[in-house]
């Protein structure tokens, strides 16, 4: 009996012990580190197309230079950089040069808020005037008179929720790049997108504007790409009691490994970030300190020094700092041993959440576009992908289902030269092997 229970003793001191290397091992596994591309499926010949066609573009002058990044399995397999940073061509791009990502400030907003979520400190179908209540008795865009830009309004039927602002169906639109209408009301009352905002303007004033003014339509009827996530960026203030800055660095930046990624850069990085090229007659031009942004912004901002965070455009970061935040999502929340987010939140982030309301082939999360079915057919990235980019030609993908991250960086103002990134979308996915 005795030798019985020793050997069932022993028998259990190995599996849980075989258990425990299994997921020190995984976890391990989940941290990204440089491998052959035959260890994760994909063909090194077949790679060898991408620097074709990043060489082929440069030569066309359809982009100056930039970095491609590729990662599967927790695993990079093409990490590279091309062209030059300025017009003379002295000097090169790397592959940890800084880039303005706009945009993709969105999703780290987004986990941010999500975060506070998995907290109890709030529900995604809150009214948002629970919290900021300006955002109480709203009123719709009815007619509009593009002539002297005055306008009327009906009631909103229903109260702009959380979950609205990210989906982006609140009707809250953009300053510069949302709809006409939007533009003239917006300039009226002195908004700005956040890019390039400097210091005599604050982020809690603007939220409160923009909550006095008209929403495109009724909550929840449309996607609307606009403000929503620099609203969510003070709720993550209003929750956390921190800056928006703060709240990054210690919650997301600092835990990740991101130590690249800020709104403003230290001086000591201010030389790793890129030229920004303007597209003039299908030619780069290296433009002034301000560039037209339908209404111009300073291209230097990321050197400010400034208090105004935009939670839906304001960082700047590097390719590998954001592939480690997309593989803390594929890990389902966790990287490194250090869980952010919570496998099931997760799930609601990159699953449909606008239903049936129109936007194109694909659908939209809270803060991701998701490819669908039908958008699966348009492009090699199968249902499920989900993915977004910057205005300033950044752009990323996560698959969950290759458990691939593909990210390509420029960067470019007003490029027509725009096809170039899905180019690269099937220039990897041509390259599995396995």
């Amino acid at each position: 009996m005795k030798k019985i229970i020793l050997i069932s003793s022993l028998l259990i001191f190995h599996v849980t012990s075989f258990a425990q290397q299994t997921v020190v091992a995984a976890s391990k596994a989940t941290v990204l580190t440089p491998a052959k591309p035959e260890a994760a499926g994909f063909s090194a010949e077949r790679l060898q197309r991408i620097d074709e066609n990043i060489n082929q573009w440069m030569e066309d002058g359809r982009l100056n230079g930039g970095v491609a990044l590729i990662i599967r399995n927790g695993k990079i397999v093409y990490h590279k950089a091309f062209g030059f940073d300025d017009p003379e061509k002295t000097k090169p791009i790397r592959t940890d040069n800084i880039y303005r990502i706009a945009s993709q400030t969105k999703a780290v907003t987004s986990a941010a808020i999500m975060m506070l979520y998995e907290e109890g400190k709030f529900l995604l179908d809150d009214p948002v005037s629970r919290y900021i209540p300006e955002f109480a008795k709203q009123q719709v865009l009815d007619k509009f008179n593009p002539a002297d830009t005055t306008y009327t309004t009906v009631p909103a039927k229903s109260e702009v929720t959380i979950r609205q602002l990210l989906t982006h169906t609140s009707g809250i639109s953009y300053p510069q790049i949302g709809t006409k209408e939007a533009n003239a009301i917006y300039a009226k009352a002195h908004l700005m997108a956040g890019i390039g905002v400097d210091n005599s303007r604050s982020l809690a004033a603007d939220v409160k504007t923009i909550a006095k003014l008209p929403l495109m339509h009724q909550p929840g009827e449309k996607f609307t790409y606009g403000f929503n996530t620099d609203i969510l960026g003070y709720l993550v203030e209003y929750f956390s009691g921190m800056s928006l800055d703060v709240f990054f660095r210690k919650r997301i930046f600092e835990p990740l490994g991101m130590n690249d990624t800020y709104f403003y850069l230290p001086a000591a990085k201010h030389s790793r970030l890129v030229n920004l090229y303007v597209e003039k007659d299908k030619q780069l031009e290296k433009p002034g300190a301000m560039v037209d942004f339908n209404g111009e912004i300073n291209t230097d901002y990321p050197k400010m020094q400034n208090t105004y965070y935009s939670g839906g455009g304001g960082l700047s970061s590097t390719a590998k700092d954001y592939a480690v935040f997309l593989q803390m999502l594929l890990n389902g929340g966790t990287y490194n041993g250090k869980r952010l987010l919570s496998r099931h939140t997760v799930r609601l982030m990159t699953m449909n959440q606008i239903g049936d309301v129109s936007r194109g082939a694909n659908k939209f999360g809270l803060g991701f576009g998701i490819t669908t079915e039908k958008g699966s057919s348009l492009l090699p990235t199968p249902e499920g992908v989900y993915e977004w980019g910057g205005a300033f030609a950044t752009t990323y993908w996560a698959d969950p289902k290759e458990k691939l991250i593909g990210i390509f960086y420029r960067q470019l103002w007003r490029s027509t030269f725009g096809e170039t990134a899905n180019k690269f979308k099937v220039l990897v996915y041509s390259a599995l092997n396995d």
